[in-house]
């Protein structure tokens, strides 16, 4: 038989019959006995090049930034090593079983979340509009420390690190030059940052105006987050390959450095050393759920829109299980990369104070009783002979009378100095990296692993809002790198709102309000909805069907019961700890050389609750407007599923009882025409529509 290719005809399932449709030949060739029916075919949908390619993917999206500068925080100030058992426990209770639920759903949907919401209950499908919403407005944001990371990686190749020393400035009635106050009263890595790098205004309501070398640097990543999804999975399933495996190479470089330097055991036994009695602190249960929640990249849809690429009879039971177990691996193993360099780090600041107190008393000397100037201090003694000489009587002596101030030395004091996220990446840790020999290559690979994390992460941010919205009917027929293009250029115009000297402030907002609390809200709803309207027998079902074997009482337990009333509880507690805590942020101030935190003004209140409101709302918006027929859902052909009688399936993804097991996207930038028609024998034939 021949085919013959005609530009398709839309259908009216309004005018079916009984949910039949019958089409009449358009054209019919006599001498070739071939008929030719006009019927639009559904695009496959996209695939993995390999399965090596989806976990990567997975790896990079739930390995991020929070593994090397969150973690580490929450184990230094929730109790050490104790920390590792409520971690434990909600990976466990609530981070394994979501993970699985999000695959599996978007395993057998076929769907981006936009439309494996809709599929389920075209009620619930504000779901997939919110997570749209959070993922982009966390896209956002998080590119900023990616061009944060960018700028730090150009200065790490100048000699000597910009950030290791104080800049100098002249006071012009004397003629002289003075190390800057600011830079004094602080530490050079504070001033690098907060003055050089983000140029920090005192408030958030003072913008200080777009920094250009923060919006070069938003530019340079938001071209190339770009240049890597532009095509889809086809192309950063390629990239991944380096964000995934790259920082896994730095980790262990740095293992066998860090292990190797002085003061690393001290850090190291204040890692794993317990403290038991913070477990009866309920904040630390709430830190432990949320590190898991956001560790594994639960509710931003990227997960569901991952799976979707999968085909049907993927494991991806196994797949959860062993991402739990590499982001606990990898979050641990770094935070003891972490660890033993502030313990090398803890000790050469303990040696400077030492040092600083002996040369103070040897200027004193003098002045003291008879007895301690005949005990001869040193770093070795210290410990034990500085207790003998500094007596109250002599403390306030010269700190009252000659103020030769003496500083409290002590290595676990340096330890507790807890630092997250920003403080403890561009500050902390680059103050140890700079008495590191050798510490121009140390900072590029610590710059370039947290580029690595942190595209890996924006990759599949993104890929969950441009797999929605080219899910969606009025983007279908759109070039995915123009819309991708478009959701880059939009998202880099509004971040240069975190280019301004009030940057690290309303980046500070957007992650507690909109990546925080909007996506706990979604994880809530996504179980409630899997477990109770689309059934969880039916999803149970689902799973089996897929993988060949039944989810234990384990699932079954955790996704009815245990996972939402865990997320309800974290609702819960973090609606009251706000209450209680009215938000507020660390300001900078420039004449004390630190950060002094500040309530949020009235009109950074209102953008909190927006923003808060934007991740939450569409579903009871949709769900109401849904629900009242203010939306009609039904009548769309995108939504419904085609089977063709006594022919083979079709190549929609959703089909009742059918499965499909392998899939290709049509290149970019096909033609409409290359949509061929579809030629069987006979006269007509009937198409049954499935709703």
């Amino acid at each position: 038989m021949e085919a013959k290719r005609h530009l398709p005809r839309p259908v009216n399932l309004e005018e079916a019959d009984d949910g039949v449709v019958e089409f009449s030949p358009l054209k019919q060739d006599d001498d070739e006995g071939t008929v030719t029916i006009e019927v639009p075919v559904a695009e496959e949908r996209a695939a993995w090049g390999s399965k090596m390619q989806f976990m990567l993917s997975c790896i990079s999206l739930s390995v991020g930034l929070g593994n090397v500068w969150r973690f580490p925080y929450l184990v230094q100030q929730d109790g050490g090593g104790a920390f590792l058992i409520p971690y434990l426990i909600m990976m466990v209770l609530e981070g394994a079983p979501l993970f699985l639920l999000e695959l599996g759903i978007g395993q057998r949907l076929r769907q981006g979340s936009l439309g494996v919401w809709n599929l389920i209950s075209p009620w619930w499908g504000g779901l997939g509009v919110a997570s749209t919403i959070v993922s982009y407005l966390v896209g956002l944001y998080y590119n900023v420390i990616i061009a944060w990371c960018f700028y730090y990686l150009f200065n790490s190749f100048k000699s000597p690190l910009p950030f290791s020393t104080c800049p100098n400035e002249t006071v012009e009635f004397i003629n002289q030059t003075f190390p800057v106050a600011e830079c004094e009263l602080s530490s050079e890595t504070a001033y690098f940052w907060y003055r050089q790098t983000i140029d920090a205004s005192p408030s958030i309501s003072e913008t200080g105006g777009v920094k250009w070398w923060m919006a070069l640097c938003l530019t340079i990543s938001w071209v190339l987050v770009w240049l890597c999804i532009m095509k889809g999975i086809q192309s950063s399933g390629k990239v991944v390959y380096f964000t995934a495996i790259f920082p896994y190479c730095i980790l262990v470089i740095f293992f066998g450095r860090a292990v190797t330097l002085k003061g690393a055991s001290e850090g190291l036994k204040h890692m794993f050393t317990p403290d038991m009695t913070k477990l009866l602190d309920p904040t630390v249960w709430m830190d432990a759920a949320c590190q898991v929640f956001y560790s594994l990249g639960l509710a931003f849809g990227s997960l569901i829109a991952f799976a979707s690429y999968n085909p049907m009879k993927n494991n991806c039971k196994r797949d959860a299980i062993f991402m739990c177990f590499i982001t606990v691996f990898t979050a641990t193993f770094a935070t003891i990369d972490i660890f033993a360099v502030l313990g090398f780090k803890a000790v050469a600041n303990y040696e400077k104070c030492v040092d600083h107190n002996i040369k103070k008393l040897h200027s004193i000397m003098d002045l003291l009783p008879t007895h301690p100037q005949e005990v001869n201090i040193t770093l070795e003694n210290y410990e034990e002979l500085w207790p003998q000489v500094y007596l109250p009587a002599i403390q306030e002596f010269y700190e009252n009378k000659t103020h030769e101030h003496i500083k409290h030395c002590s290595v676990s004091d340096e330890l507790n100095q807890a630092a997250e996220g920003t403080g403890l990446a561009f500050i902390v840790f680059t103050q140890a990296i700079v008495e590191l020999p050798g510490s121009n290559f140390w900072s590029v690979c610590f710059f370039m692993m947290l580029l690595a994390l942190g595209l890996g992460s924006q990759f599949g941010t993104m890929e969950g809002v441009i797999t929605n919205m080219f899910d969606m009917k009025v983007f279908a027929r759109v070039r995915k790198e123009i819309l991708t293009g478009c959701v880059c250029l939009s998202s880099l115009l509004f971040g240069l709102i975190f280019c301004t000297g009030a940057g690290e402030y309303w980046l500070g907002m957007f992650d507690t309000f909109a990546g925080s609390m909007g996506l706990i809200m979604i994880a809530f709803f996504e179980t409630i909805v899997i477990s109770y309207v689309y059934g969880h027998k039916k999803f149970t079902d689902d799973i089996e069907r897929m993988i060949g074997e039944r989810p234990g009482l384990y699932w079954q337990a955790t996704w009815r019961f245990i996972s939402p009333l865990t997320i309800f509880g974290l609702v819960v507690t973090c609606l009251y700890y706000r209450i209680a805590h009215p938000p507020d942020y660390p300001a900078w101030k420039m004449e004390l050389g630190n950060a002094v935190r500040e309530p949020y003004p009235g009109w950074a209140m209102f953008v909190c609750l927006i923003l808060l409101m934007g991740g939450f709302l569409p579903i009871p918006i949709v769900y109401l407007m849904r629900r009242c027929q203010c939306i009609r859902f039904d009548t769309d052909i995108h939504q419904a599923s085609i089977k063709r009688v006594e022919t083979t399936i079709s190549t929609q993804g959703m089909i009742k009882g059918e499965e499909l097991e392998e899939y290709h996207d049509s290149p970019a930038g096909e033609d409409d025409d290359d949509d061929g028609g579809l030629t069987v024998p006979g006269g007509r034939f009937r198409m049954e529509v499935i709703d």
